[in-house]
C-alpha cells in the first residue's frame, strides 16, 4: 500500500518562506516521477511542480517559476517543495502526487497513481 504523507505546511506571513516535504512509504520509486498541487478555496486543483525520480528534471507552472523550487531525495524517498516570499494567494491545500511510470503530461491530475492527504498553508498579510 503506497501512502504520501505531506508536512511541512502551516500559518506564515507574507513573504516567509516555507517547505514542505511529501514521504513516500510503501514502495521505492526508480522510475515515473512526484507532482506539487494546490487548491485553494472555491477554485480547481492547479499544478504547482514536479520532478522525475531518475534524473531529476524538473517542471513548473508558469504562475511560480522563480519562487517555488522541486527537490528529491532518491534514498529517503522524499520529495520537497520549497517555497519563497510567500504571498496571501499562496493559501491553498497543497498535495503531492506520485506516478510510478512513464512520466508525461505532468501537469496533469489524471497521470498520477497516488495521492498525498493534502496540507494547509496559509499565508496571512
Amino acid at each position: 500500500q503506497v501512502q504520501l504523507v505531506e508536512s511541512g505546511g502551516g500559518l506564515v506571513q507574507a513573504g516567509d518562506s516555507l517547505r514542505l516535504s511529501c514521504a513516500a512509504s510503501g514502495r521505492t520509486f526508480t522510475t515515473g516521477g512526484m507532482g506539487w498541487f494546490r487548491q485553494a478555496p472555491g477554485k480547481e486543483r492547479e499544478f504547482v511542480a514536479a520532478i522525475r525520480w531518475s534524473g531529476g528534471s524538473t517542471y513548473y507552472a508558469d504562475s511560480v517559476k522563480g519562487r517555488f523550487t522541486i527537490s528529491r531525495d532518491n534514498a529517503k524517498n522524499t520529495v520537497y517543495l520549497q517555497i519563497a516570499s510567500l504571498q496571501p494567494e499562496d493559501t491553498a491545500v497543497y498535495y503531492c502526487a506520485a506516478r510510478s511510470s512513464l512520466f508525461v503530461n505532468w501537469y496533469s491530475r489524471n497521470v498520477y497513481d497516488y495521492w498525498g492527504q493534502g496540507i494547509q498553508v496559509t499565508v496571512s498579510s
